[in-house]
């Protein structure tokens, strides 16, 4: 077997090269006790970012609008402020961002139901370091969910 096959390219990564060699994975959010398909599946990575980049101009644009009195280079730090005050607020009570709800994405309990506020706080901390939402497991949760308990499904 040539090594190329074992390692995997740089584009496949390794989970490719070993679903390749039989090793079974299962889909997304099976460990969770999730459906594969439709309303109540992890959401996809894709419509969590388009959430997200949604999220960030409504944020960018109240804090131009609003608290940055039209300087550019304050707005930045403002927005990720309003962001954490957004998504601890909405997340907290009915479950989603207006990004979410754009892209029909709730986030839950990963037991089911809604997060406590103690929870939807770590999450939302956490989130706005950025560094543990870039960072995913085999379910496609990101460090920020896996640490609050959370997990992202479709509506």
């Amino acid at each position: 077997m040539d090594n190329r096959q074992v390692i995997g390219s740089w584009l496949s990564g390794p989970r490719a090269a070993a679903e390749h060699m039989g090793v079974d994975f299962g889909y997304r959010g099976e460990r969770l006790g999730l459906p594969e398909h439709g309303p109540g599946s992890v959401a996809p990575l894709g419509r969590r970012f388009g959430a997200l980049f949604l999220d960030w101009a409504l944020c960018m644009l109240i804090a131009y609008g609003l608290l940055a009195a039209g300087d550019w280079q304050k707005t930045g730090n403002w927005a990720l402020g309003v962001l954490f005050v957004l998504s601890l607020l909405t997340v907290g009570t009915v479950g989603f961002t207006p990004g979410k709800r754009v892209f029909g994405l709730r986030v839950i309990a990963e037991r089911g139901g809604r997060l406590s506020l103690v929870r939807v706080l770590v999450r939302t901390v956490l989130l706005c370091l950025a560094v543990p939402a870039l960072i995913w497991d085999r379910d496609g949760r990101g460090l920020h969910d896996r640490l609050s308990g959370a997990v992202q499904v479709r509506i």
